[in-house]
Order: structure tokens, then C-alpha cells, then sequence
């Protein structure tokens, strides 16, 4: 049987033998490079997981939908403004880039034509640019990136509050529906707690205690680590925005490849 004769049906790459994926790379199937955050501060109610749970249920809807493969997520990613924040993981920007690119290098190099990213995050969203455009100009590739945050705008008038951009009512409403019991309900309301003009920052408070506190580029979003009123994040909101940004990201597959 031929590539061209065997049914179109997306795996995991992590499922797979190396040639099982050796066969299915070579098969034309687009690679959805998954990019979430393992452990990063999401406020006091939200899983520091929640941007990795978040990219994997995006990517297993478009796997149920699509012949696709879907590559291990990158979890450790460029995050200054979390630094801070204990248990979150960052690598500086550079750093991130390189990784990007030698992973995508890996995928063309082993027969995979079509690679799109799926980026659930903003302060990555420069640093993947910058190695889809090293990547263009030394193999002439051009990488698709799906950036999830942007995505979904169909939803926007199920908000309730102005946006935050982080921990807030879309991202909680995410979580919900993904994740429900790690979400911690009775914490919500600190979400849309003002700071206090004099509190001191989450550098300040590092141990071990430092005569002179260190400074670091991008400093802390706020104590809480969340940026928007979440109390009235719902799973029902949260499922109409996953179906939301799949719908976005398969359309856009799908017009680009038609062939899909």
C-alpha cells in the first residue's frame, strides 16, 4: 500500500514507534508543535499548568478532526514577567528561539513538510517569529503559528469583565471546562483585589533575604499573579471558547491545504 492509499488518520508522536513516525512524517501530515507553559503563575486559583492543559486540549480536538500529528509540547518557554513567581520556569528569549528552531530542524530533517506551532502565550509569540523567519530563510519552510490567545474573538461578547489578559474571566472559563477540579473556586474573588500602592514586590519577598534586592527585566504582574476579575468564568464559556479557537485553527488548515 502506498502513502498516497492509506487512510489519513492523525497519532501522536509520543504514541508511536520511530518507525511508525518515520512512515507517517514522510506522509505529508502537518505536525502541530504544541507550546504551553508546564508551570507558570496563574494567579491564586489556577494551576501553573494551566497554559500547557490548555494547548493539549487544543491540540487533541484538532487530532479528533484532523489527520494530523501531534508532536510532545514544549513546556519551557520565555516568560519574564513570571520570574518572580515561585515554581514558574522560564529561559531567556534566545534561548527559547534556538530551542524552536532545532526542534523544527529535527521534524524537516526526519521528512515532515507542514509544521505549525500552536502557541499559547504572548511573550513567546516574538521569539517564534524570529526562528520561523531562520527557518524560511535556511530551508525555505514557512511555518504556520496559531497564537491562542488571539484567537476565538467569536466569543467575545460572552464576557462579563474587561479583559485582563491573564488568569482572568477567559482564561479561568478555559480551565473550567478543561481542568475543573484543579480550579480553586473559593479563591476567585482575589483575583479583582487591588493592589495596595505600597506593597512590596514579589522580588522583595524572595528567600534566602538579600541586603539588596535584585532587580529582574520584566518584574512581577502583581502579588496575585492574575491580571482581570475571573468570578465570573463559567465552563460553559470556557467550552464555547475551546470549540471556538479549534474551529479558527482548522478553518485556517484547511484553506491553506485544502488537501487535509
Amino acid at each position: 500500500m502506498t502513502a498516497s492509499d492509506r487512510p489519513r488518520t492523525g497519532r501522536r508522536l509520543a504514541d508511536l514507534t520511530w518507525m511508525e513516525a518515520a512512515d507517517l512524517l514522510g506522509d505529508d501530515l502537518p505536525v502541530l508543535l504544541p507550546v504551553g507553559a508546564a508551570a507558570k503563575a496563574h494567579g491564586p486559583h489556577l494551576p501553573l499548568g494551566t497554559d500547557r492543559m490548555v494547548v493539549e486540549a487544543v491540540a487533541e480536538r484538532l487530532l479528533a478532526m484532523l489527520p494530523v500529528l501531534v508532536a510532545p509540547t514544549v513546556g519551557i518557554g520565555f516568560y519574564p514577567a513570571f520570574v518572580d513567581y515561585p515554581g514558574s520556569q522560564h529561559v531567556e528569549a534566545d534561548t527559547f528561539q534556538a530551542l524552536m528552531i532545532d526542534l523544527v530542524e529535527g521534524y524537516l530533517r526526519h521528512g515532515a513538510e507542514r509544521i505549525v506551532v500552536l502557541n499559547n502565550g504572548v511573550s513567546t509569540e516574538a521569539p517564534l517569529r524570529l526562528a520561523a523567519h531562520t527557518i524560511l530563510q535556511r530551508h525555505g519552510v514557512r511555518i504556520v503559528i496559531a497564537d491562542l490567545p488571539r484567537l476565538g474573538t467569536a466569543c467575545d461578547g460572552l464576557w462579563t469583565a474587561q479583559a485582563g489578559g491573564h488568569a482572568d474571566e477567559r482564561e479561568t472559563s478555559l480551565l473550567l471546562a478543561i481542568a475543573p477540579g484543579l480550579v480553586r473556586l473559593d479563591r476567585l474573588a482575589d483575583t479583582v483585589q487591588p493592589e495596595a500602592e505600597d506593597d512590596v514586590t514579589l522580588a522583595h519577598l524572595r528567600r534566602p533575604v538579600r541586603l539588596t534586592p535584585e532587580e529582574r527585566p520584566g518584574g512581577s504582574l502583581n502579588r496575585s499573579g492574575a491580571t482581570g476579575d475571573a468570578t465570573a468564568a463559567t465552563a460553559e464559556k470556557g467550552e464555547k471558547l475551546l470549540a471556538a479557537i479549534v474551529a479558527d485553527i482548522a478553518g485556517d488548515l484547511q484553506t491553506l491545504w485544502p488537501n487535509l
